[in-house]
């Protein structure tokens, strides 16, 4: 809602927020001003405007519908996303999971067009297109069209200031059918045509984006605790695919992205700057005409958009020294779920040395300035057409051979996805279809791969310890588990990263007498 309909005590604390340029309220809400008709994000360090001369909007794509142009200077694009859960209101999930796959430019592709995006949308949510509208009209005051076309003109204007991409290209890259089709939502919306938009970036964006390789800056709301989030991801790098360095506070990794018909390969560079709650993302030319989609995993594999306050309302006092840690995610799901199946019931270490065979055997070498990162992780197509026999010879248990290469020929397929927007029921109920994939291993990749926030691994020995359970009484303290993380839904993933960080307060006394028999 906006603040014409918002509680005026409500619309008094966002102004507030705006006032101190909180950056814990970055992307929950957009800012309005009547007097220039720009909207703004809460952390804009513009003057700030006249409380009367402001209004408030949960979404930019509400602010675009009410007339208002997206700031220049804070650029609202750059924002975290919306990523309120909610566990009880049937509307207001179904508007969730729906922005979230217009938030994907990958579904831009998939769902073929505008005129076919609303179909194919209630179609995937299994509703019908009436209803759709009729929830998003009363849940957003704007039309699930409406806020995809927000979604693909502040893409296109990211790429306009952040990349040297002609205008043709960033047209079909945001997702737009045709460059006339692309300057006339432009031009109506912005009153500006892209050339115009791109000519007014500031000068040290211009040079950025002169200098080789595309560099975008993405947010987040803090507390965001960058090096706990680069350590996990450390103790699990794949070299020649990965490297991360925690005290330097970065990321690099080869790419291979599928987009439509072709295959994009590249490299990116991630370096976090937490004094500006934001990090730096760097990309190889080869990878400019599939930028949305990078960023986007990116988002997703670092868990960008988080919004920790209502997170830590429920897991603070279990967890009182894990407030910043986030849920690492993955940019492949199909090598984070390769990778969780070669960890069946072995140390990290030991994942990773079977991760590396697989590999090198099976991998695509690739050029980068970095000679740390030459390979590509093998696609499902290749492990899928794998002998057996060839897994053996790496060390590969017969159990994990079966279920690696049922696993690749499901991705390969297409009878199983994984990705942040895959249906979590079906998904799940696939994975543990497969022979070697247990309810462990099928929620570890519901918590990774499809960043669903309340995934909660069955009998974790490392979360049950944390807990002051005992692993050895089996089933006894699989239910004391049950029931002590049924207060953290709908944020048992949180809880979970916090508890293998070791962040849990100490078991509550009631927590013995529930493992006893």
């Amino acid at each position: 809602m906006d603040s014409d309909t918002a509680p005026e005590a409500e619309a008094d604390a966002r102004y507030r927020a705006l006032c101190s340029h909180d950056a814990r309220f970055d992307g929950c809400f957009f800012i309005g001003v009547t007097t220039t008709g720009i909207y703004c994000r809460p952390v804009c360090r513009v003057r700030t405007p006249r409380r009367e001369n402001c209004r408030f909007f949960d979404h930019s794509a509400q602010a675009e519908r009410a007339g208002f142009r997206p700031c220049l200077r804070c650029r609202p694009e750059l924002a975290p996303l919306d990523r309120h859960w909610s566990a009880e209101d049937a509307s207001a999930i179904l508007v969730q999971q729906a922005t979230r796959l217009l938030d994907d430019p990958q579904t831009w592709r998939s769902a073929g067009g505008d005129g076919a995006t609303l179909g194919w949308l209630a179609a995937r949510l299994g509703v019908g297109d009436r209803h759709l509208r009729r929830v998003f009209a009363r849940q957003l005051g704007v039309s699930p069209l409406q806020y995809l076309q927000t979604r693909k003109l502040l893409t296109a204007k990211q790429l306009l200031g952040d990349t040297s991409l002609p205008v043709w290209q960033v047209a079909e890259t945001s997702g737009f059918g045709s460059l006339r089709r692309f300057n006339a939502a432009f031009q109506a919306r912005y009153a500006l045509n892209p050339t115009q938009m791109r000519q007014n970036r500031p000068p040290a964006v211009a040079r950025r984006a002169a200098s080789g390789g595309c560099t975008v800056r993405l947010a987040w709301r803090p507390p965001y605790d960058a090096t706990a989030m680069l350590n996990f991801l450390a103790v699990r790098q794949l070299p020649g695919v990965e490297c991360v360095a925690p005290d330097r506070l970065s990321l690099q990794r080869t790419v291979r992205l599928a987009v439509a018909s072709h295959t994009h390969t590249g490299w990116l560079t991630v370096r976090f700057d937490p004094p500006n709650h934001r990090l730096l993302l760097h990309v190889s030319d080869s990878l400019q005409p599939v930028l949305p989609q990078v960023i986007w995993r990116v988002r997703e594999l670092l868990d960008l958009d988080a919004d920790p306050q209502p997170i830590n309302s429920v897991l603070h006092p279990d967890f009182p020294t894990g407030d910043g840690l986030r849920v690492p995610g993955c940019f492949d799901g199909f090598e984070l779920a390769v990778r969780a199946v070669l960890g069946q019931q072995i140390t990290v270490a030991a994942a990773r040395t079977l991760a590396t065979r697989l590999l090198e055997r099976f991998g695509e070498p690739i050029s980068t300035p970095d000679p740390a990162l030459h390979r590509l992780f093998p696609s499902a197509q290749t492990i899928a057409q794998a002998e057996p026999q060839a897994l053996g010879e790496l060390g590969i248990v017969r159990q994990r051979q079966q279920a690696i290469l049922a696993l690749s020929r499901a991705v390969a397929s297409g009878e199983l996805e994984l990705s942040g927007h895959a249906d979590l029921t079906l998904t799940t109920q696939g994975l543990l279809a497969l022979p070697g994939i247990g309810p462990w291993t099928a929620q570890y990749i519901a918590l990774r791969a499809l960043r669903w926030p309340d995934a909660w691994p069955v009998g974790d020995v490392a979360v049950h310890q944390a807990l002051g359970l005992n692993p050895n009484r089996g089933r006894a303290a699989e239910q004391a588990a049950d029931r002590i993380a049924s207060a953290w839904r709908p944020w048992r993933s949180y809880a979970v990263i916090r508890a293998w960080a070791g962040g849990h307060a100490g078991p509550a006394p009631t927590i013995t007498r529930e493992v006893t028999p």
